[in-house]
Order: C-alpha cells, then structure tokens, then sequence
C-alpha cells in the first residue's frame, strides 16, 4: 500500500477531469468519496494520507469502530448502505451524510435525532432498476416524499442517490443515470421550500466515468482506489 493509493486516486481524478470535459463540466463540481467498507484502518490511513478526504461506509458499526483508529479526524464520513432505525442515533453522531433515506418513518427518526445535534445533509435513494433486493423507492414516489421530508427540521434533502443494476458494461449504465437525473430534475422543478437538489450521488469503480458525463456530483469508488 505504499505507492497505490496515490497512483490510483491521480488515476481516477484524471478519468474524472476527462469524462467532464466530455460533457462540458468543471471538474470541481464531481467529489470522489473512497469507499472503504471492509477496508482495514490502515488501508484507509494510507489513502487519506494520499489526500482523499472523503470515505463512505456501509455499515455504521464498522464505520463507527474504525473512526478511532484514524489520524486524521478532519475526514468526512458518508453511509451508502442501508441504514436500519434502531441504528439512528449512533449514524447521526458519526456520519456527515446519509445517502440512503428512502422512507418518510427513517427520515422522520433521523430528524429527531439531528435536531437536538447538527443540521444532516440527506440523499434521496432511488431504486431506478425497480429491483426488489435493492432498497430505494420508485421514481414516481420520489416526489411526494420529497415533499414530506420538507417539512422535517434536523434534516436536509440534498439530492438523490442510486444504486443501478449491475452490468459489466459501463455504457449500459447510462439509462439508469439518465433515469435518477429525471427524478431529480422533477423534484427540483417542484420548488418545494427547504430543499436543494444539488447532488447526484451515482457512479462506481466501473462506471463512474459514464456516471460524471450524465452529472454526478459525488462518485463512490472502492475497488478502482484500494485495488487498483
């Protein structure tokens, strides 16, 4: 893990600054968040000390052990599995962002919980695919729950957040970003008061570029940084 890390993250921020030329964006609007689930604190240690700032986890246990153990507390945590309600109280105290809500009854224990802590930024998950393993609601509920998670205090809705089904083709992949944009999109031009649909969470170590070109704002990689 010596000279890893700082290859494969110039590696991926130079795909990142190409597929935004591609279409049109700026590089600084596309954040990497380095997934790091399973991932030994050590492993993580030598990326952050490469530059990455931003890690995501999928369990807030495993998040919440392997916080301590790093030196560098300035990180910013993201959770992008699922999160079950009696573990609320423990991911509002760790946890920058929560990019799974996907129920009006997690958001509303979130809200609790954040209003006697901090404000907590809150993505959307939307089950583009439809698929019934996969948490998320449909894209036609999108709208409605947006509207309720409005009127929640503690919480911010920031965006929406996918997880697509899988392919080992990255262009097949881009109807389901294209999908989560539409949701967005609809939800932002509602004009609900409370909310900022800034962020498109969506993209992973196989896919990531297609993701950028339709216009992620937070890609979620792992393997393409720790097993490069």
């Amino acid at each position: 893990m010596t000279t890893h890390p700082a290859a494969a993250l110039q590696l991926i921020h130079t795909r990142i600054a190409a597929a935004c030329r591609r279409s049109g964006r700026d590089p600084a609007e596309v954040r990497l968040v380095v997934v790091s689930k399973t991932r030994t604190p050590t492993e993580i240690q030598a990326v952050a000390d490469c530059g990455a700032t931003l890690f995501a986890e999928n369990r807030v246990q495993e998040a919440r052990d392997k916080r301590p153990m790093l030196a560098h507390p300035g990180l910013e945590w993201h959770l992008i599995g699922p999160l079950q309600r009696n573990k609320v109280k423990i991911a509002v105290d760790i946890f920058h962002m929560i990019h799974t809500v996907d129920s009006l009854e997690l958001a509303t224990d979130l809200s609790e919980r954040a209003e006697r802590i901090r404000p907590l930024p809150v993505l959307m998950q939307i089950n583009v695919g439809r698929e019934p393993q996969k948490s998320g609601v449909s894209p036609e509920m999108a709208l409605p729950l947006a509207r309720a998670m409005a009127t929640l205090p503690g919480i911010a809705l920031r965006g929406v957040m996918t997880i697509p089904p899988w392919t080992e083709q990255p262009e097949a992949a881009r109807p389901w970003f294209q999908a989560l944009v539409r949701t967005r999109n609809e939800i932002a031009a509602a004009g609900i008061p409370g909310i900022d649909m800034r962020e498109l969470s969506m993209g992973m170590s196989n896919d990531y570029e297609v993701a950028v070109e339709e216009g992620a704002t937070l890609v979620r990689i792992g393997s393409a940084v720790f097993d490069p």
